[in-house]
């Protein structure tokens, strides 16, 4: 065995990738709870291109055969029926991974210096499993993959001068149609995964460069033994590698009991009119996303034109706080540029229809993630010394977004609307006033080592 290995290293860095990634790879040994979810997206994303392989093998990307072949891998297909509910399951559970990962980023600071490219790269990540879930969507042909995916495609016809063009050439045609399948499902078993698994060998990489954060936000290499070990590190392999085994089997039970015992999780993992052929003639009586994507579709329904007078008053109020708060002549400039344009734009003579500030809210509410490493200016990483400021926002920007992903499942009603505009204005609060709330709370000094 070990002529083997090393008749295989001397052409292949099989050990420098173990020792480097693995074995001499040194984690901080204060990781909690929080930081098993990144190992669980990992173990989701190999569950799902597994059983989505075997999917494939019997699914027909055709408008007349899809549903039936669904039918038919549920009902003759022998072990379909679990290979179909262990991919529908797993879509949800990455999700509810992905966000607690999120969660733990934001609460202990992961996206800042230097791990800035590790979030962004992060964020990528998040918007190509929504890209991969919408695609993939469509493809059980029922009656909410077909009316959701109508719903979604008409909104990029909302934009200004490329919409109509962009929403055909997401079709592929003037409808959802049998060619809208066709590339539906060649985005979701090919193009997407390629560029998903790319994007997730970038992370795991930038992470191994600059190491692990942990709930502490101290540096471990700044604290060196003699032969260069981080003194609050601890190898991953075995330590962590046998801590996220138990984590998974944990996981892996409680997904079990759900794919076996309540696969469509009362209508949330898989709608009920999904279950019925796709009908072009017949409209659902309620057209709503899966859960997942709930918050950011009820800040597209947010937005009426009443909301967009208060909106624009909201622009020109934020432009004003830059412009009497912040430092930089080049930021004061941009907001004295900035505002009128916006506010011309939304309640002036080239103004846009509330459909269009719908979709770009909700575009906006998924990129500012991004924002994240510059937005946040405590000298202080995590929120375990941070003030009372921070926590109390990221406790209501939580609320906020479970309050908006509930009323993105139910029908429209004007005391739901207000809601959902209220918690909107919440949800973007969190991050645009940031870059104040976290300089001018006081803070806790950061330990020199991790603490347990």
């Amino acid at each position: 065995m070990s002529g083997l290995l090393t008749w295989v290293d001397q052409r292949f860095p099989l050990m420098s990738l173990w020792r480097d990634h693995l074995a001499e790879y040194y984690a901080p040994k204060n990781f909690n709870f929080w930081y098993y979810f990144g190992s669980l997206a990992m173990l989701v994303l190999v569950l799902q291109i597994a059983t989505g392989i075997f999917l494939t093998m019997h699914y027909k990307p055709d408008a007349a055969q899809a549903f039936a072949s669904v039918e038919y891998i549920m009902r003759d297909v022998p072990g379909g029926w679990l290979i179909r509910y262990l991919h529908s399951t797993g879509a949800s559970a990455f999700f509810i991974v992905v966000y607690l990962h999120m969660f733990r980023g934001l609460m202990y600071g992961s996206y800042r210096k230097p791990r800035e490219l590790i979030w962004i790269f992060g964020m990528l990540i998040y918007l190509c499993l929504m890209a991969e879930a919408f695609f993939g969507y469509l493809l059980p042909w029922g009656q909410m993959s077909y009316w959701g995916a109508q719903v979604i495609v008409n909104l990029f016809d909302a934009l200004p001068v490329i919409g109509p063009d962009l929403s055909v050439w997401i079709r592929g045609d003037y409808v959802v149609s049998d060619a809208t399948l066709n590339r539906f499902f060649a985005f979701h078993v090919i193009a997407i995964p390629l560029v998903l698994l790319g994007l997730v060998a970038a992370h795991i990489m930038a992470l191994h460069e600059v190491g692990s954060n942990n709930p502490d936000g101290v540096e471990i290499k700044a604290t060196k033994d003699a032969q260069g070990r981080p003194l609050d590190g601890i190898p991953f392999h075995p330590y962590y590698t046998v801590k996220d085994t138990l984590g998974a089997v944990v996981f892996l039970f409680a997904f079990c009991v759900i794919m076996f015992f309540i696969p469509e999780m009362g209508g949330y993992f898989l709608e009920y009119n999904n279950f019925i052929p796709a009908d072009p003639l017949k409209t659902p009586p309620q057209i709503a996303p899966l859960w997942y994507f709930t918050p950011y579709y009820s800040i597209l329904r947010a937005v009426t034109e009443d909301f967009v007078i208060w909106l624009a008053l909201g622009v020109f109020a934020y432009m004003l706080l830059i412009l009497f708060t912040a430092r930089g002549c080049l930021v004061k400039l941009a907001a004295i540029l900035a505002a009128p344009v916006v506010i011309l734009l939304m309640k002036g003579p080239f103004a846009f229809e509330a459909k269009v500030w719908g979709v770009v809210l909700m575009g906006v509410a998924t990129l500012i993630f991004f924002l994240l490493p510059w937005l946040d200016q405590s000298p202080v990483k995590s929120i375990r010394y941070k003030g009372p400021l921070t926590k109390w926002a990221l406790g209501i920007f939580v609320v906020a977004f479970f309050i908006l992903g509930y009323l993105g499942t139910l029908t429209v009603t004007e005391g739901r609307t207000l809601i959902a505009q209220i918690f909107t204005f919440v949800y973007f609060a969190f991050f645009l006033l940031m870059p104040w709330y976290t300089t001018m709370e006081k803070t806790q000094p950061e330990p020199a080592r991790v603490t347990m």
